[in-house]
């Protein structure tokens, strides 16, 4: 039996960062910093939200006669609790037989042309940690999407509108962004899982290496693009992000539309149809915030049974990084044109134009010739004191 290390992981990232939040939020309120103040809670306390209710859901606590657990779920400390009680299972494995086991049947990878399927045993307690291992892998992914990836921009646009980092908001920073690069690493393994569902697939420490290099620079890379387009184009910054969530929100839909299949039923028996409706536009919330961000690994279809493309889209991540690609040149493009103070380049190419139209307006005028200097001689000057007088005179 493994030790639940990854439940560990992320209950350690949720406390951390819950914690620097709470503390930099405090700080904004001392400083003044309303605004700042209540996006931090709002990016904080919404992805709380979620993760107790997916618990929950995934536990099925609502059918069980569990009060102090819900009350630990409604006090936002139900990953804690969920913890414990994963170390407290682990902790007691192998002490007391179990009556009861479940055999599994798990295909090799195939070595030499060669497939050999092995049976394991799984008893209750290993399968209570399967599925904490499951809950906790599905709340990493919606706490960095949903939350660690808005408050670190957040943070570093105020960072770049301050021209400073504290101490609090750097330590935010860090653990956000270590947050979603772990919930996009859980998204490749997860896609690797269910591809290769029927075979026992174990991941090395070389290829978790590879994969948290390449998540980290490109949702590094993605964060700081909308920072930098942010902090000079404010008011066009929010049609740019909302056209991307709202295109990957309706896609699954679309696709599901067009397909005419029947509306899923097998998520929950217990859930009616405006539960399953419900659930299934949390999911394609979950999956639009991934995608603005960063290549969600999993393709989400909602007229599948499991919900999921199991099949390779290998033409699909070429399209999407190459428009990723596009999109990130032009907003840096963009960036880089309007950085030098859009307004005072405004005004002194009206002034340039102005004080075009003045010398043309008055042909006859003519300069005084220097002493020993023929006219064409020196060079015309016009410097900025010059724009802005002939601006303001015309005006």
């Amino acid at each position: 039996m493994r030790l639940p290390s990854s439940v560990l992981v992320s209950v350690s990232l949720f406390t951390a960062e819950t914690t620097a939040a709470l503390y930099l939020s405090s700080t904004y309120r001392s400083a003044g910093d309303q605004i700042w103040q209540c996006f931090t809670l709002l990016f904080t306390l919404v992805p709380s939200v979620l993760v107790q209710l997916t618990l929950i859901f995934i536990h099925r606590d609502l059918s069980r006669d569990r009060p102090l657990v819900l009350l630990l779920h409604l006090l936002q400390l139900g990953p804690i609790i969920r913890c414990l009680d994963a170390f407290c299972i682990y902790g007691s494995a192998g002490k007391v037989e179990e009556p009861y086991v479940t055999i599994t049947r798990k295909k090799q990878i195939p070595q030499e042309g060669q497939i050999e399927e092995v049976e394991q045993e799984v008893g209750q307690a290993e399968g209570k940690l399967v599925t904490h291992r499951a809950a906790f892998a599905r709340t990493s992914v919606i706490q960095a999407f949903l939350g660690s990836a808005p408050q670190l921009t957040l943070q570093l646009y105020i960072c770049v509108l301050q021209k400073g980092v504290s101490i609090g908001r750097g330590t935010l920073m860090v653990i956000s962004l270590l947050s979603i690069v772990y919930g996009a690493l859980r998204c490749n393994i997860l896609a690797i899982k269910i591809r290769y569902d029927d075979y026992e697939v174990s991941v090395r420490p070389l290829a978790y290496l590879c994969v948290f290099l390449w998540r980290g620079f490109e949702i590094a890379t993605r964060v700081t693009v909308l920072v930098l387009f942010s902090s000079v184009l404010k008011v066009w910054v929010l049609p740019v992000v909302s056209a991307n969530f709202v295109l990957f929100f309706l896609r699954p839909w679309v696709l599901f539309w067009s397909s005419r299949s029947p509306f899923p039923e097998n998520i929950e028996k217990t859930l009616t149809r405006v539960g399953t409706t419900i659930v299934l536009c949390l999911l394609t919330f979950l999956y639009a915030g991934i995608n603005v961000f960063c290549w969600s690994a999993v393709q989400l279809r909602l007229d599948d049974p499991d919900l999921i493309d199991k099949g390779q889209a290998w033409r699909r991540v070429a399209v999407y990084y190459s428009l990723r690609f596009v999109e990130n040149t032009g907003l840096t493009l963009m960036w880089q044109l309007f950085s030098s103070s859009p307004a005072q380049g405004f005004w002194e190419c009206c002034g340039s134009l102005c004080l075009i139209r003045g010398t043309l307006s008055h042909p006859d005028s003519t300069r005084t010739k220097p002493p020993g200097k023929d006219i064409g001689d020196d060079q015309p000057c016009v410097t900025k004191g010059d724009i802005g007088q002939t601006l303001c005179s015309v005006v």
